[in-house]
């Protein structure tokens, strides 16, 4: 049987081969590091950077933006703590804590995040929706790239077996343990609006690595 490992454990031992592994072995990441950083607005003071990890999407918001001041939120330290050796002269400030109980403050031009949200519920991710919603300024942007897939019966898969292997093991439900339930990318894009997203747009896709970007104002 498949064990469910906690989140920040599973992400703890695996940070020294994180950044190879995430460039050259999940299709479409190399890709949208680089694009990422073309959807942050130019005049972006304050980025909030959700699942920040070792920042490998920060090399090329830093690179367009050196000043940028960016709040980078992660479950895991061991991440951060290389994000933390990599950019050390830059101005960041990380929180180690979940999302949902983290205080991560108001006033963000832009928001970020890449390949986190696809581990939360709906109902989970809706919440952080509307958390990241508000702590954006009135024309702030969010950058998702995520994990998505293209039909319902796939999606409704990886969420049944999250829920048996949860029940199976014992995890209660708002523990947080590591995997896979990508949402279809017209789900991903109705929640976004649902949550106030004005406009939501796909920016790019490569196998199942999607971009959207989702506007405020």
């Amino acid at each position: 049987m498949e064990r469910l490992e906690q989140m920040a454990e599973f992400f703890a031992a695996r940070v020294d081969m994180y950044d190879e592994h995430m460039i050259n072995d999940v299709e479409g990441c190399k890709e949208g590091y680089k694009k990422m950083a073309g959807f942050v607005p130019e005049d972006c003071n304050r980025l909030l950077d959700l699942g920040c990890g070792t920042g490998l999407e920060l090399e090329g918001i830093f690179r367009k933006l050196p000043e940028v001041s960016v709040t980078g939120v992660d479950l895991c330290q061991e991440m951060l703590c290389k994000l933390n050796e990599k950019y050390s002269e830059k101005n960041i400030s990380l929180i180690c804590d979940d999302y949902f109980t983290a205080d991560f403050g108001k006033g963000f031009d832009c928001a970020v995040s890449f390949q986190t949200m696809h581990h939360f519920k709906k109902d989970k991710k809706l919440e952080l929706y509307r958390k990241i919603y508000n702590a954006l300024t009135d024309e702030g942007v969010y950058i998702e790239c995520d994990y998505m897939v293209e039909s319902e019966e796939e999606e409704k898969h990886w969420f049944a077996e999250n829920e048996r292997l949860r029940k199976e093991q014992g995890i209660g439900e708002d523990e947080f343990f590591h995997y896979d339930t990508p949402c279809t990318i017209e789900n991903q894009i109705a929640q976004l609006k649902t949550s106030g997203f004005s406009e939501v747009e796909k920016v790019m896709r490569i196998e199942n690595t999607t971009m959207l970007v989702a506007r405020k104002g």
